[in-house]
């Protein structure tokens, strides 16, 4: 079954690479306009490239450079969105940052609020901004909001704990905005496990036959296997869900 977002326009920040990558590909797949948003310009633009070559769509995949976690990128990028497509429908929060590695007891003042700055404050704000300008407007019918949160929310880890805090309060924020925004914003989150990108390298590069061994499907993931589940949550195939965390994580949690 082919799901369509046919006409619709989305955003996604950290959609250079990985799960973001991934996932703008999937829509514009589907038929929607995306713009991508992330730090680097150069990776931007390949990324931009190889989409457009691949699904001959260069009229509906731009970019924009902008750090996430800074408090002016919201307005720059949804502007330039809107300007460039004519609305938001959809808006993915992927972007995210994890500067630390070690007991959460040792980390630093200064690398614990850009994790917050990022990985929480900027759903706040990117989602926020959305809405204000948009989503709130009596025309404006109906809009999306998925989250990539973590499994690491759901849990405890012994190096990458203050990060997983963060993606814990992505996880309720989740359910925070979909009570907030709801009846004309869905807003739900996925919970992706160890999926092969270079930001969780350090996850899985040096043992990944022995992760996967471990896991019920015998294998670790691919951005593309988050990429399905954004696709799902930000079709109208699920029109009556709003408030979830949907854990793609190939049975990790069930695993022991």
């Amino acid at each position: 079954m082919e799901i369509s977002l046919e006409g619709k326009v989305a955003l996604v920040t950290g959609g250079s690479k990985g799960i973001g990558k991934a996932i703008a590909a999937s829509f514009v797949r589907a038929g929607a306009s995306v713009m991508i948003s992330s730090r680097k310009e150069d990776v931007l633009i390949s990324t931009t490239r190889e989409i457009a070559s691949k699904y001959d769509s260069a009229d509906r995949i731009d970019y924009v450079a902008a750090n996430a976690g800074d408090e002016s990128s919201p307005g720059l990028v949804v502007g330039a969105t809107i300007e460039r497509f004519g609305s938001i429908d959809i808006l993915v929060n992927n972007a995210a940052t994890n500067p630390y590695f070690g007991p959460i007891i040792g980390i630093d003042a200064q690398r614990a609020d850009k994790i917050m700055a990022v990985n929480v404050r900027g759903v706040l704000l990117w989602t926020k901004q959305c809405w204000e300008v948009l989503w709130s407007k009596p025309e404006f019918a109906t809009a999306v909001v998925v989250n990539i949160a973590s499994i690491g929310g759901l849990g405890v880890e012994p190096m990458i704990g203050y990060y997983n805090v963060s993606k814990s309060a992505v996880i309720h924020m989740t359910k925070q905005l979909a009570n907030e925004l709801g009846p004309k914003v869905r807003v739900n989150s996925i919970s992706p496990g160890v999926v092969r990108t270079d930001f969780a390298r350090a996850l899985w590069e040096l043992n990944e036959e022995r992760l996967a061994s471990k896991l019920p499907l015998g294998r670790i993931g691919e951005p593309e296997d988050v990429a399905n589940a954004a696709l799902f949550l930000a079709s109208d195939l699920s029109g009556w869900i709003t408030g979830q965390n949907l854990v793609v994580d190939g049975g990790t949690l069930v695993s022991g």
